[in-house]
């Protein structure tokens, strides 16, 4: 797989993956366009993770609109004038919503969701990042966001457990699994070089990647 010639990447994974970072690199590596999520831009994301069963609705909904409204118009691009990178994917967004809000909000929320039937262009790869959950705190920890320390090492792995029920079943698009747990993109080049080899030899629909199998 030539990865200059893939048109649409996108990078998933759950808070603390590092796929923000890893879009980052990939978008500054092949000049590409970013599309990155604003979760600062959520009025309601400190609120909700002081109180999630209060504002997860609201938090929610917001994010839903955000991420549709940043991908409609790439949706009604046949053809990019250059490659696109996201950190994130429409689908997940649903994820979240199972995992954070009650039964009775969550049949609303899929009623918006299928009436707002957001479009996005397919990827021509995608990379789900993992980790363990000590990993993933301890990145969480590191970055310093104020509102993400109260996040508990539950909801963490009820988020990954959902991930990994997801993803492994998709098959829109080719995905490469990667282990982020001994592995640093943006601070070792050879990292980066690894990952960019992993893609490169991909010949099929899915494939994994971690330091332990190289």
């Amino acid at each position: 797989m030539d990865i200059t010639q893939l048109r649409y990447i996108a990078v998933e994974g759950v808070i603390g993956s590092g796929k923000t970072s890893l879009a980052r690199k990939l978008g500054d590596h092949l000049r590409a366009e970013l599309v990155l999520e604003q979760a600062s831009d959520n009025p309601f994301i400190e609120r909700f993770y002081s109180d999630r069963a209060r504002y997860a609705l609201a938090a929610q909904l917001n994010f839903l609109f955000q991420r549709a409204d940043q991908l409609k118009p790439l949706a009604q691009q046949r053809l990019f004038t250059q490659q696109l990178i996201s950190d994130f994917l429409i689908e997940k967004d649903p994820i979240f919503a199972r995992v954070n809000l009650a039964d009775d909000e969550f049949a609303l929320y899929s009623k918006i969701y299928e009436h707002l039937s957001p479009q996005a262009p397919l990827p021509d790869l995608l990379l789900v990042l993992q980790a363990p959950i000590e990993t993933l705190l301890s990145r969480i920890e590191r970055r310093g966001i104020r509102y993400e320390k109260t996040i508990e090492p539950s909801y963490l792995r009820a988020l990954s457990d959902r991930y990994v029920q997801h993803f492994h079943h998709y098959d829109r698009a080719p995905v490469l699994f990667v282990n982020t747990q001994d592995l640093n993109f943006v601070d070792d080049p050879a990292h980066f070089t690894l990952l960019l080899e992993h893609i490169a030899a991909m010949r099929g629909q899915r494939a994994f990647f971690s330091m332990t199998m190289t």
